[in-house]
C-alpha cells in the first residue's frame, strides 16, 4: 500500500560540472555566431539578428546533445502493513456472530488502525472468499487452505493476520503442521466455549457404498470419549429405524476409543438408511455428535456384478430402473437387460417390440415362464420343474463371435427351474450340465432374429462366475471379456445415448453434492448451447425445485449444496429435444461442524506461537489493537525509488536544431545570401 508520492530532483554526480559545461557550450556557440555574422560580415539590420539567433540555437543544441545532461528523479512512498482479517464462516461459529460483529466494528472504526494499516477482510469455509458478508452457512472448515491462499496473495509484503475462529477444522491438512511455512504473524481470536466438557460421541463410521441382497455387509464404527472418568455406554445400530445391533462398551480417559465391528444382513433391495448412535452421558451438553446417519445401496448381486463388468469399458454406462418406469425414460437405451422378468415388465416388452431394441434376458428360480412364453416367440420353456443347480459347459462350435479365450474351469452352478427349452432360431454359447450329464438345453444362447437381437441366460447367481474368475486368475478379465463381447454383439446403431447423467445415489450432506450431465448433438459432438433443466421433488419433505444446469467445460452441472436433507426423485430434460433422464438420490442430514462443542484453544495457541503472534479472546480486542498499534514491526515504511531522466528530451532538442537550420537556410536563400 502506497501513500501519494513526493518527488525530488537532484543533479547526477557533479552538478557544478554539468552547469559549467552548459555555460561553456553557450559561450562557444555565441562566439561562433558573433564571428560568423558580426566579425566576418559588416552588414547590419534586423535580418542579421534573426539569423544569428537561429544559428545560436542550432549550435547550442548540438553541444547539449553532446553533453547529454541527466538528473535523478526520486519518488518517495509510504507503505502500510497489511492487516488481514480472516473470519470463520462455518456453522460452528454461528453462536459467536454478535461477538464477531462487535470485533469488526471496533477495528473498522479505529482511525489510528486505519492510518497505519491497510485493512483487508476475508472469510472462509471449505475455501477462501474475499467478502465482507458473513452468513455462517459453510458446512466445512479448511483453515490450512485459507492460510495458504493468504500466503500466496501477500507473499512479499509486510502482513499481520487476525484470525477469528473456533479452531475446529473438518477437512484439509492440519494447520498445526502448516504454521512453520508462514511468513507473517497470526493473532487468533478464540471464538466459542473454551471449557472442556465431558463428552461421548460416534466417531468415524466405515461402510461400503453397495451391498448384495441376502449377503452380509460389514459396518465399522468408533466410539470416542473425552473426559477424566470412566463410563459405560450402549452403541445401537438401526436400519430404516429398526434396531439390528446393540453393544455395551466401557470407556475411560486412558482407553477413550472403542472399535465396534459387526456384519448386517441385506434383506431387501434399495437404499437403506443406517443410524449409528451411542447413549448420551448425564447432563451432556452436545448430543448432536452422539449419532451418525449413513446409507448403503442394497442390490441383487447379479445386477451389481453385471454393472461392474459392463462399466469396465468406460464408454458404457448402466442405469438401474424398476419395470414401472415411464416409456419416455427409455428413449436413449441401447440395450435392455431384463432380470427375472415377470408381469410387471409388460410395458417394457411392448416398448422393446415397438422400438426393436436389443435385450439380454436373465431368468431365475422364480421366473414366471407362462409370462415369458407369452411375450417371447423365439423360445418356449416348459414349466413346473423344481429348482436345481445347473452347471455350464462352453460350446466350442459357437460361431457368432470368438469365445476361444473364455474358460469355465471350476465355475460354480447357477440355479434354474427351467424345463425343456425349445429354441426356434439361435446358437448356444453355453450348454446345461446337470448331475454330470451335458444336456442339449442351452444355458446361454444367442437368438437369431432379423428384428431384435437377444441373449438369454437360463439361470441366476451369475455373480458367482465373476468371483470364480478372480479366484482363478487374480482378475476379472475372463468373465468381463465375455460380458463385453455379449454387449458388443447386442449393440445396434438404431439408438444412441445422447444424454448421459452422472450422480451418486447417496450424498453425505448437501455440501459438495452435485449432478452432472453431458448432451451431444446428432453428430455426437458435445452441445454447449442446449437448455437443460433439472427438476427435483422431495419424497417426504415436500421440497420442489426447478433449475437450469450450467455449462462447466465439457458437461453441465447442477449444484445441490443448498438442498435440504431427504430422499429425492429428479428428472433432467433437454428443452425442445424430447430427451430426458430420471433418477433417485438421498441427501443425509449430516453437518460435521455441529460435532464440536469446545474450541481448539491449544492448537490456536500453538499457531500463534509458531508464527510470532499472540492469542486473544473476544473481550481482549482492545488489547490486540493496542499491541499492533505500538508494535514497531508494523510501522509504515517510507521507501524511495530513483529514476534517471534526461534534462531535455532528445527528439524535442533534435527537432529544435533541425527547425532552426531549415528556417535559417530558407531566409538566407530568400534574401540571396550565401
Amino acid at each position: 500500500t502506497r501513500q501519494p508520492s513526493t518527488n525530488n530532483y537532484q543533479p547526477k554526480n557533479m552538478q557544478t560540472k554539468i552547469v559549467l559545461l552548459i555555460i561553456s557550450a553557450a559561450i562557444v556557440a555565441l562566439a561562433l555566431v558573433l564571428f560568423q555574422y558580426y566579425f566576418k560580415s559588416k552588414k547590419r539590420g534586423n535580418l542579421k539578428i534573426i539569423l544569428s539567433f537561429l544559428r545560436f540555437l542550432s549550435i547550442f543544441g548540438l553541444f547539449l546533445l553532446l553533453i547529454n545532461p541527466k538528473f535523478i528523479k526520486k519518488e518517495y512512498t509510504l507503505e502500510k502493513t497489511n492487516l488481514v482479517i480472516l473470519t470463520d464462516n462455518s456453522t460452528s461459529v454461528e453462536g459467536s456472530k454478535n461477538e464477531i460483529a462487535s470485533i469488526l466494528e471496533k477495528i473498522n472504526s479505529n482511525e489510528t488502525v486505519a492510518n497505519r494499516f491497510k485493512i483487508k477482510q476475508y472469510n472462509f469455509g471449505a475455501s477462501l472468499e474475499e467478502s465482507y458478508a458473513l452468513d455462517y452457512k459453510a458446512k466445512h472448515t479448511n483453515i490450512t487452505k485459507a492460510l495458504s491462499s493468504i500466503k500466496d496473495i501477500y507473499a512479499y509484503t509486510n502482513t499481520a493476520m487476525l484470525l477469528l475462529t473456533d479452531g475446529n477444522q473438518t477437512i484439509g491438512e492440519d494447520y498445526e503442521f502448516y504454521s512453520n511455512s508462514l511468513n507473517y504473524p497470526i493473532f487468533p481470536i478464540v471464538l466459542g466455549d473454551t471449557t472442556k466438557y465431558e463428552d461421548v460421541r460416534i466417531g468415524q463410521v466405515n461402510v461400503n457404498k453397495y451391498a448384495f441382497l441376502k449377503n452380509k455387509y460389514p459396518i465399522e464404527t468408533y466410539a470416542v470419549y473425552e473426559g477424566k472418568g470412566s463410563i459405560t455406554a450402549t452403541v445401537n445400530i438401526a436400519v430404516d429405524e429398526k434396531n439390528v445391533y446393540r453393544e455395551n462398551i466401557n470407556l475411560s480417559s486412558e482407553n477413550n476409543t472403542k472399535r465396534i465391528h459387526t456384519l448386517l444382513a441385506a434383506k431387501s433391495v434399495g437404499v437403506k438408511h443406517i443410524k449409528v448412535s451411542i447413549t448420551p452421558l448425564d447432563n451432556e451438553r452436545n448430543t448432536i455428535n452422539n449419532q451418525k446417519n449413513i446409507a448403503i445401496n442394497v442390490t441383487h448381486p447379479d445386477i451389481g456384478a453385471l454393472k461392474k463388468s459392463i462399466e469396465q469399458n468406460e464408454q458404457r454406462s448402466v442405469t438401474i430402473m424398476k419395470p414401472n418406469v415411464q416409456s419416455k425414460d427409455l428413449e436413449d437405451m441401447d440395450i435392455f437387460i431384463l432380470y427375472r422378468p415377470d408381469r410387471s415388465f409388460t410395458t417394457i416388452y411392448k416398448y422393446i417390440e415397438q422400438k426393436r431394441t436389443s435385450l439380454f434376458t436373465i431368468t431365475g428360480a422364480k421366473t414366471d415362464w407362462s409370462f415369458i412364453n407369452k411375450n417371447r416367440k423365439q423360445y418356449k420353456i416348459e414349466d413346473g420343474y423344481p429348482t436345481q443347480e445347473v452347471f455350464g459347459v462352453v460350446n466350442p462350435s459357437f460361431s457368432k463371435f470368438d469365445i476361444s479365450d473364455f474358460s469355465m474351469d471350476e465355475f460354480p452352478p447357477l440355479e434354474s427351474n427351467a424345463g425343456t427349452i425349445d429354441i426356434n432360431e439361435g446358437e448356444t454359447l453355453i450348454q446345461m450340465k446337470i448331475q454330470g450329464r451335458t444336456l442339449q438345453s442351452p444355458m446361454l444362447v444367442a437368438l437369431d432374429d432379423t428384428n431384435i437381437k437377444e441373449v438369454v441366460l437360463f439361470g441366476e447367481n451369475i455373480w458367482k462366475w465373476r468371483v470364480q474368475s478372480y479366484r482363478n486368475n487374480q482378475n476379472f478379465e475372463n468373465f468381463d471379456n465375455l460380458i463385453g463381447k455379449l454387449m458388443l454383439y447386442l449393440s445396434t446403431s438404431k439408438a444412441k445415448n445422447r444424454l448421459n447423467v452422472d450422480y451418486k445415489s447417496v450424498y453425505q450432506g448437501s455440501n459438495g453434492a452435485k449432478i452432472t450431465a453431458a448432451y451431444f448433438d446428432e453428430a455426437f459432438i458435445f452441445d454447449p448451447n442446449a437448455s437443460i433443466v433439472l427438476k427435483l421433488n422431495g419424497k417426504e419433505n415436500g421440497f420442489s425445485n426447478e433449475t437450469p444446469m450450467l455449462v462447466k467445460g465439457s458437461f453441465y452441472e447442477a449444484d445441490l449444496r443448498n438442498i435440504p436433507a431427504g430422499e429425492y426423485t429428479f428428472s433432467i430434460t433437454v428443452k425442445n429435444k424430447n430427451r430426458s433422464k430420471t433418477g433417485v438420490f438421498t441427501i443425509l442430514d449430516f453437518d460435521v461442524e455441529k460435532q464440536f462443542l469446545s474450541t481448539d484453544y491449544k492448537k490456536l495457541n500453538q499457531l500463534a506461537t509458531d508464527t510470532g503472534g499472540q492469542i486473544y479472546f473476544p473481550s481482549e480486542i482492545d488489547g490486540f489493537l493496542e499491541n499492533i498499534i505500538s508494535n514497531k514491526q508494523f510501522v509504515p515504511v517510507q521507501k524511495s525509488k530513483e529514476n534517471v531522466v534526461p534534462l531535455i528530451d532528445f527528439w524535442i532538442l533534435f527537432g529544435i536544431i533541425t527547425t532552426a537550420l531549415i528556417v535559417e537556410w530558407s531566409i538566407r536563400k530568400y534574401n540571396g545570401l550565401t
